[in-house]
């Protein structure tokens, strides 16, 4: 870099500021300034401000502590039996649902499914298949993100799921980054890979899902705990195809079993995931592609979330609907991401196409009334 001007701002701030021109490319020469600066202690960042390029240096370098591996595996445990749990809770319903489906008999309550589960152990096998669904897609999910960040030596955890005795019996699983990120590629492989591979085991097991799911009258289906499934482009498309009808239609629509449900829910993780806002994986990979570009972006989102929810809690009585949860969710987290370390290198052509790809799977799983 040819320095053209410099600062640097005493203690507690502890800056150095370089700018002028960079004398190669951003990449190769963000490898040498990092090398430089953390041996001096100072973790480094490239960036650029009125057409010049500023290395912006503060005093520290984060060093990764060890986990405790221990954490992971007993929130995995919990997190099976909560979901085992909700699984046979919900094989149970199917069964009194099929065998009362289209009488006058009242379906069984909430508290005797719960009763049926502990007095019948065979429930709990025929609610494996909503553990194994749900958990894979999660898991498989979380370690998209865990193998891309150990690919670019980044400081990473296991997967911590999180245990839930009611509802789906889990809220999902996170990963923790214990090192910053170095530059847009590293952001946008670690970001985008968690969907994508969830994806990858959510759609065929939906298929599966939706094959073995009865097609049945509407008016008769008591809705699931949570409301009836709603349709994404995608999801549509499939039931189109493997039930050779479009559904719901003609008052028919398919019962969903303990595949379809929890992989049906995979795709709204995803598409949840997607949104691009803050730090979740829509925002690693919008950031990535558009840099800050990507904080307006955001804005945006966060507006048309407001008025989708204001929209469902008038319309459909929904307050507090999962569109104007995430729009409070997101005001706490941030709806700006931060940048990386090196702010300068843009992606790759083949990165941006997977990039614009990823943004269509947004809106083909995009489901405007996930619950009605």
């Amino acid at each position: 870099m040819r320095v053209e001007n410099h600062t640097i701002h005493e203690p507690p701030m502890d800056l150095l500021e370089f700018t002028g021109k960079l004398t190669c490319s951003s990449d190769e020469a963000f490898q040498h300034i990092y090398k430089s600066f953390t041996a001096y202690g100072y973790t480094p960042m490239l960036t650029e401000r009125d057409g010049k390029e500023v290395v912006v240096a503060k005093h520290g370098i984060v060093v990764a502590t060890k986990s405790d591996t221990r954490l992971n595996a007993i929130l995995l445990i919990a997190t099976i039996i909560s979901t085992w749990f909700v699984g046979a809770t919900m094989y149970a319903s199917e069964l009194d649902l099929l065998a009362k489906y289209g009488t006058e008999r009242h379906l069984i309550g909430l508290e005797g499914l719960v009763r049926q589960v502990f007095n019948q152990p065979r429930l709990w096998l025929g609610g494996l298949p909503y553990v194994i669904t749900l958990l894979a897609i999660l898991g498989v999910h979380e370690m998209g993100h865990y193998f891309a960040a150990r690919r670019h030596k980044a400081d990473v955890t296991l997967p911590y799921f999180i245990p839930m005795p009611f509802g789906l019996g889990t809220m999902g699983a996170v990963i923790r980054l214990k090192s910053p990120i170095k530059n847009r590629r590293q952001l946008f492989d670690i970001g985008v890979a968690g969907p994508l591979a969830g994806l990858a085991v959510a759609i065929p097991l939906l298929i599966i899902g939706i094959a073995t799911s009865p097609v049945l009258k509407q008016a008769l289906l008591p809705p699931p705990g949570l409301g009836q499934e709603g349709n994404s482009i995608l999801y549509a498309l499939l039931k189109l195809i493997t039930k050779g009808q479009a559904l719901p239609g003609g008052g028919l629509d398919i019962s969903t079993n303990l595949i379809a449900f929890p992989a049906w829910f995979g795709l709204i993780v995803t598409m949840i995931n997607l949104l691009p806002i803050g730090q979740l994986d829509g925002g690693h990979v919008i950031f990535s592609m558009f840099g800050r570009m990507q904080w307006k972006i955001a804005v945006v989102a966060e507006i048309i979330l407001l008025g989708m929810g204001t929209y469902l809690a008038f319309t459909t009585g929904q307050i507090l609907n999962v569109w104007l949860l995430w729009a409070v969710l997101v005001q706490i987290f941030g709806l700006r991401h931060p940048p990386p370390l090196d702010d300068l290198t843009p992606l790759d052509r083949k990165r941006r196409i997977i990039g614009w790809a990823t943004i269509v799977i947004f809106f083909l799983i995009l489901t405007p009334l996930p619950f009605s």
